[in-house]
């Protein structure tokens, strides 16, 4: 069994240093050998994953109480204040965002004016949902290009908790109502019989109506990329957590069995289930999200102790092997995991992405008890 606390502490100690060398910036992946890159630019600001810095400060505040942290975290909020302002960066992930940014901002410390940032990205996100097909539109299209108008993504389920959020802060029901439809028709379009999950449906964006999978950024159409696997385990167990209605748990549930069914033993965890067994690509981001959503619905089930337990185990099991075959601990080097994958089919293979950082810092911190909860 792991020290998980020891874990934690070594985490703690070199983040520390990387939040030391990278004030001011907003990493996303290495550029330069185990130093982070900066999205903080105009042109990167709107990048979908620049919410995790400020998500790994928050976390790292609430952990020890030192204000570096928290001032840092503010600093990036200051930059990334600025998507709110561009229609073509507010797309659905939102709560990536800002639930790690601006709300977390407002739990930790009560900013009252954080969480009026929150709630004009939860008004945005809300502002895409399609009423007839029940769904959130993912991306945006370029002005007279209306390619992606019907398209919903597995990713949205992580943010949903902004939209339940936003119902508790206004005490105003119609974000949560919409956050439940939306996860009401990604349980029935995105998750097949057998647990596993599309990455891509195309609906009719007039209609709203179902029209067909696409394949997105796994191997192909039916297979199962592991990171939307994750999203999708994780993020039906929050909105079970946020709505309580039985079916999301149902869902999380099958979703979860599928994945420990699947899991490779002694090995780290591949881009996609279905890939050709052999040396990798992996994506240790995925291990360390699902790790969270096993965490999470551990926590749910306390009530059924075997299948809590179980989903405890594979948890504890996949960050262990994080742990031992692909954390950095090295206070000199920015990032912790170094396997991570941004796609099957392109070259971003075995590379630190900042968002696998943040979900492995967070199941870490979950299992010592430190973690604030942010979703």
């Amino acid at each position: 069994m792991k020290n998980w606390q020891e874990i934690a502490d070594r985490i703690i100690r070199k983040e520390r240093e990387t939040a030391r060398r990278n004030r001011d910036r907003i990493p996303y992946t290495t550029e330069a050998p185990h130093r982070f890159n900066d999205y903080s630019a105009p042109d990167r600001i709107g990048w979908w994953t620049n919410g995790f810095w400020g998500g790994i400060l928050w976390q790292l505040y609430a952990a020890t109480g030192e204000d570096t942290f928290r001032d840092e975290a503010v600093r990036v909020q200051h930059r990334v204040e600025s998507v709110l302002l561009d229609a073509g960066s507010m797309d659905h992930d939102s709560g990536f965002r800002f639930l790690l940014t601006f709300v977390a901002d407002y739990r930790l410390t009560g900013n009252a004016d954080s969480a009026g940032k929150g709630i004009l990205a939860a008004t945005n996100l809300a502002g895409r949902f399609h009423p007839k097909g029940r769904w959130i539109r993912a991306w945006n299209d370029p002005p007279g290009n209306d390619r992606t108008a019907g398209w919903a993504i597995i990713d949205c389920m992580m943010n949903l908790p902004l939209l339940f959020w936003a119902s508790e802060y206004l005490a105003d029901p119609r974000f949560a109502q919409i956050a439940m439809a939306h996860a009401d028709t990604a349980g029935r379009y995105f998750i097949r019989e057998d647990g596993s999950a599309r990455h891509i449906v195309a609906f009719d964006p007039v209609t709203g109506g179902f029209l067909r999978e696409l394949g997105g950024q796994g191997m192909g159409e039916g297979t199962s990329w592991t990171r939307g696997q994750a999203w999708a385990l994780y993020g039906f167990s929050l909105c079970y957590r946020h709505s309580g209605d039985p079916a999301h748990l149902e869902t999380a549930k099958r979703i979860a069995d599928r994945w420990i069914d699947r899991m490779p033993e002694g090995k780290l965890l591949p881009v996609d289930f279905d890939q050709p067994e052999g040396d990798g690509p992996y994506d240790s981001s995925a291990a360390a999200i699902a790790s969270c959503g096993l965490i999470e619905l551990a926590e749910l089930l306390k009530e059924d102790s075997v299948r809590s337990d179980r989903y405890l185990a594979a948890a504890e099991a996949m960050l262990s092997l994080l742990d031992t075959l692909d954390a950095d601990y090295d206070p000199e080097h920015d990032e912790i995991l170094r396997s991570c994958s941004v796609d099957y089919h392109g070259e971003a293979h075995n590379i630190p992405l900042v968002y696998g950082d943040y979900f492995y810092m967070e199941a870490i911190l979950r299992l010592t008890g430190q973690a604030a909860f942010l979703w």
